[in-house]
């Protein structure tokens, strides 16, 4: 356990969008890095679940830079598709990350599994997998999950990845359509940041 709280911090993600929405859920008065500061690529990813991606992430980018990291990996699991994109969820966007090809491609899935799919409720989750590594330890690992339900159509274009495609559980529209103040309180990266916070 650190003796003292963490001031300054590495954001393990060369993801604009997610250094984006963590910057949100971080205190304004601690100084935020991203491994772009630092030119640092992102490692390979062969963990098996989310937890083991993250703390992947969170070890690497700590080493590299020297700084305290905090990681997260997360995805959309669809029950029907057997949880599938999961852990793959950005490699579905490709190598460029295209999230519009990565969110047809889960249309697509599932076309295959059921040509009706659009009129029912389809079941799917958010997860976050959050890890903060200090060089040489693992300090602290969360998981948050939003439940819900995926959209027949593409829509919104608030947030990022496969938000425009997911409506969370007793709302009517998808977390692409919610401003970031409303998607905050209830997503699932704010669900694992909540374990977290005593760090800082």
């Amino acid at each position: 356990m650190l003796r003292k709280k963490i001031t300054k911090l590495l954001v393990g993600t060369n993801n604009k969008g997610k250094l984006k929405e963590i910057r949100g859920l971080l205190p304004n008065n601690l100084e935020i890095y991203s491994p772009l500061d630092f030119k640092i690529k992102s490692p390979y990813e062969s963990g098996k679940t989310f937890e083991e991606n993250s703390l992947i992430k969170a070890r690497y980018f700590s080493k590299r830079s020297k700084m305290v990291c905090l990681s997260d990996d997360s995805g959309l699991e669809v029950d029907i598709l057997n949880g599938e994109p999961g852990i793959y969820s950005a490699r579905w966007g490709g190598k460029k990350g295209d999230f519009k090809k990565a969110m047809n491609r889960v249309f697509k899935e599932l076309d295959k599994k059921d040509k009706n799919w659009k009129q029912k409720k389809i079941k799917a989750r958010f997860i976050c997998a959050l890890t903060i590594y200090d060089l040489n330890k693992k300090l602290i690992s969360s998981v948050g999950k939003s439940e819900g339900f995926i959209s027949p159509i593409i829509k919104g274009k608030n947030g990022f990845g496969y938000d425009p495609i997911f409506i969370p559980k007793e709302k009517k529209i998808t977390f692409g359509e919610m401003k970031a103040h409303e998607k905050y309180k209830i997503d699932h990266r704010f669900k694992a940041f909540k374990k977290i916070k005593k760090f800082f």
